[in-house]
């Protein structure tokens, strides 16, 4: 299984950016498929997820109204569309494949397989 971020970037405050994660080995439609972010020096926290059965979503709330998560079966990708972006959105941004149910989807230890990350900077 191999899941490889895109996508980040340097952006200015309330500018936009689309994260993409390819998968490869796995079905992002049959697992839960995760965005976490990382600042160093502080622990990975959850910033949405796309479950895999129905494919509903839940989102930090720091996320909800700003981020959307999706997912598009045909190319076996998922994505993060991340609108209005802040300062304190600055972060590496990883996607992750796991199998949870109910909350344990939020926790990054239920997830098996990570991504090499993708920086997103947002500074003016």
């Amino acid at each position: 299984v191999q899941l490889v971020e895109s996508g980040g970037g340097l952006v200015q405050p309330g500018e936009s950016l689309r994260l993409s994660c390819a998968a490869s080995g796995r079905a992002v439609s049959r697992y839960n498929m995760g965005w976490f972010r990382q600042v160093i020096g502080q622990e990975r926290e959850f910033v949405a997820v796309i479950r895999r059965n129905g494919g509903s979503t839940a989102y930090a709330d720091f996320a909800k109204g700003r981020f959307t998560i999706s997912r598009d079966n045909a190319k076996n990708t998922v994505y993060l569309q991340m609108n209005n972006l802040k300062p304190e959105d600055t972060a590496l941004y990883y996607c992750a494949s796991g199998q949870a149910i109910h909350s344990a989807v939020y926790g990054p230890a239920n997830y098996n397989y990570w991504g090499q990350g993708t920086q997103v900077t947002v500074s003016s």
